[in-house]
């Protein structure tokens, strides 16, 4: 029997093995945001559709929150894929550590802004608004909405910041907003917006994302597996007793111990993924 030692060195890839021994034509746990593995439990619905009834309903700004790893990028990601390109204008900003200045100029270059000044200064701060409301009123003309999203939001601590992106939500028109703010992050978030209450007071609805209980870590591994192209239940009641019991409950830490339970149990030729493989996955990274 190879050892994964073996299969490191060995001149075939490792990971076109573990999908052909599982009968995949896919890897199943990786941790990219790739909308087709979204898993639509009901909180991870609810969240979706609270998100959307801020975007379709104008209702200016929403907030989603969750612990690390609970699946807001990719929630964030399939919302993104339900809005049609022909209707919507959006500004995905997945690290917002920046100044305001910077911040704003990463917004108008990510709705295709052309023409900007070159350099960063606060002078011109007006300049690059003004270019970012005219861009917003021209895609209202056309029929467009527009929706500026912030990933990571409760890493901005910069107060400047906070202030830039409540001033975004003073474009309007007499009957509606002529963007829609999203804000996900940690809960930590939350804390953030609190402590600004002009943003507080622009949230329209929010929602927080926590951990999976069992049955939903079973319905999310076979949901993942499936769209994978497995036919068959591969992890077992204890297989996935275990995986939740390691995991926390926390997909993106379900989907390291499952991926490497299924290596694992290529290794030991395997037919099913059950608690002691689970567990042996767990003891090979440490935790």
């Amino acid at each position: 029997m190879q050892t994964l030692l073996s299969l490191k060195c060995a001149p075939w890839r490792v990971d076109s093995m573990y999908q052909e021994f599982w009968k995949l034509n896919a890897a199943p746990f990786e941790n990219t945001p790739d909308p087709r593995f979204f898993y639509h439990s009901p909180q991870h619905e609810e969240g979706l559709a609270r998100m959307l009834y801020v975007v379709q309903g104008r209702k200016g700004a929403g907030v989603l929150s969750g612990i690390f790893g609970c699946g807001k990028t990719l929630l964030a990601r399939s919302l993104m894929s339900q809005l049609n390109e022909s209707q919507y204008r959006v500004a995905y900003i997945s690290n917002p550590l920046m100044s305001d200045v910077e911040l704003l100029h990463a917004l108008a270059h990510r709705l295709h802004i052309s023409d900007l000044p070159d350099r960063r200064s606060d002078v011109l701060l007006n300049e690059v608004l003004s270019s970012i409301e005219a861009a917003l009123k021209e895609n209202a003309r056309d029929g467009k909405e527009t929706v500026v999203l912030i990933d990571e939001a409760h890493l901005i601590t910069d107060k400047k910041v906070i202030e830039q992106l409540r001033l975004l939500l003073n474009f309007q028109e007499e009957d509606r907003f002529l963007l829609t703010l999203l804000l996900m992050g940690q809960p930590e978030v939350r804390d953030v917006i609190e402590r600004h209450k002009p943003l507080a007071q622009r949230i329209a609805m929010g929602y927080q994302l926590g951990p999976f209980d069992t049955e939903q870590t079973a319905a999310y591994v076979q949901h993942r597996m499936q769209v994978a192209g497995s036919v068959q239940s591969i992890f077992t009641p204890d297989g996935i007793q275990a995986l939740q019991d390691h995991s926390g409950g926390i997909p993106r830490r379900i989907n390291q111990l499952a991926d490497l339970a299924l290596l694992s149990g290529m290794e030991k030729q395997s037919q099913e993924i059950d608690g002691m493989i689970v567990k042996d996955a767990v003891e090979s990274v440490g935790v």
